[in-house]
């Protein structure tokens, strides 16, 4: 039995896949005469021009007709029988085959989502154009998301208050079993503690030790809980600032990327197999593994070299993981967040982000099938002048420009 849906693509339908990862509605449009295109294709489908953009259009349309799949030759959709599909006309123009929420009925009005499937591959997806509250229960629906609502999910580090926030916010979102790990033990940084009980006081959230830097310990607690986790959340940020030419820069590099890259390695060794064969369970749902990582992965801030080479390094290493769970179905995403609104990011100037915030985009990462979200002022500026001019940024950087 497959645990990946059918995963062939052109080249031109991959470009949907960056907007699905985002949460945006975009499709190509020609830029010559300004119809929008679907399915994606290399020539405008109205005059043949071979520049198409991809752009955000309107999300609606109608549901002009549903057909219930009963039967099927491929595996992982028969594993998952009935399936729903319809044709529904965009307002945009094109009419589409998409996968169907359970209250979509023909006639009716709905909203169009990009969605990845556990191939990662961009698909649409038809909603009720009113949202309900349960809405994210519907079965097919769970298939393209990681819905918080009844699943077992590991935070690995709530020595912090970003990992305690993040626990109790997955809690209230109606997690079954939230774990909280103590975070790695590092004699470059300060000592570790199991999170207070201000993070354990909910009825579904359980302390746990776990200590990233020991893959023995991590291999216990693996058999532990592995056979029940369907999302693992990595809240370890190891920050400090320094590198580059300071008189422990080394040093500083070493325990940063102890912490943040060598920590990442070991909590996937020791939980990875364990979402891989989570994720061959047809009975559950998408499992997914969230990192949490500094903006400055993307663009090094020159006085927090370490800590942005760390971050960089764990971006790459996470493409890496995506590509090997991915084999299996398991979902891997990135939140990206500006400076942290508490202690050790204490100097920064406004607008910091605080801890809630990042929580908060975890949830809805979650609960949208999202591979990436953006958290925060800083991080919003920071990718749309990488994307402007990465040169221009690293000078900006450079000279401290924030």
């Amino acid at each position: 039995m497959s645990s990946l849906p059918p995963a062939a693509r052109s080249r031109a339908a991959r470009r949907l896949v960056g907007a699905a990862a985002r949460g945006r509605f975009a499709l190509p449009v020609c830029m010559r005469c300004g119809a929008v295109q679907y399915p994606p294709r290399d020539v405008c489908v109205r005059c043949l021009y071979e520049r198409l953009q991809l752009r955000a259009v309107p999300e609606g349309g109608t549901l002009l007709a549903v057909t219930t799949v009963r039967v099927t030759t491929d595996p992982w959709f028969r594993a998952r029988l009935p399936w729903r599909i319809g044709s529904v006309r965009l307002d945009s123009g094109p009419t589409a085959i998409a996968h169907l929420h359970g209250g979509c009925e023909a006639g009716a009005r709905v909203r169009l989502e990009l969605k990845l499937d556990r191939s990662g591959e961009a698909v649409l997806f038809a909603l009720p154009a009113v949202e309900t509250a349960t809405m994210q229960d519907d079965r097919q629906l769970r298939e393209f998301t990681q819905e918080p609502r009844g699943r077992n999910i590991l935070v690995t580090d709530g020595s912090s208050a970003l990992g305690r926030e993040t626990a109790r916010a997955l809690a209230l979102a109606g997690a079954r079993q939230v774990w909280v790990g103590s975070g790695q033990s590092s004699p470059a940084f300060a000592p570790r503690a199991v999170p207070s009980a201000g993070a354990t006081d909910l009825p579904n959230i359980m302390p746990l030790v776990l200590d990233a830097a020991d893959p023995r310990q991590l291999q216990q607690c693996a058999a532990q809980i592995g056979a029940e986790l369907d999302v693992v959340v990595n809240t370890a940020d190891g920050f400090r600032a320094g590198g580059g030419l300071s008189p422990d820069g080394a040093a500083l590099v070493r325990a940063s990327f102890e912490a943040v890259v060598v920590g990442l390695a070991n909590l996937a060794q020791a939980f990875g197999p364990a979402l891989c064969a989570r994720a061959a369970d047809p009975a559950h749902g998408m499992p997914a593994w969230v990192n949490v990582l500094s903006i400055y992965a993307c663009a090094s801030r020159p006085e927090w070299g370490a800590y942005s080479a760390a971050h960089a390094a764990a971006r790459s290493y996470l493409s890496c993981l995506r590509a090997q769970f991915g084999r299996a179905g398991v979902r891997v995403a990135e939140v990206l967040t500006g400076p942290l609104d508490d202690p050790a990011h204490s100097d920064q100037p406004p607008p910091l982000v605080r801890p809630g915030q990042v929580a908060a985009a975890v949830v809805e990462l979650l609960r949208a099938g999202r591979e990436e979200v953006v958290v925060g002022e800083v991080a919003q500026d920071l990718l749309a002048r990488l994307a402007d001019s990465p040169k221009a940024l690293e000078r900006e950087l450079a000279r401290g420009v924030p």
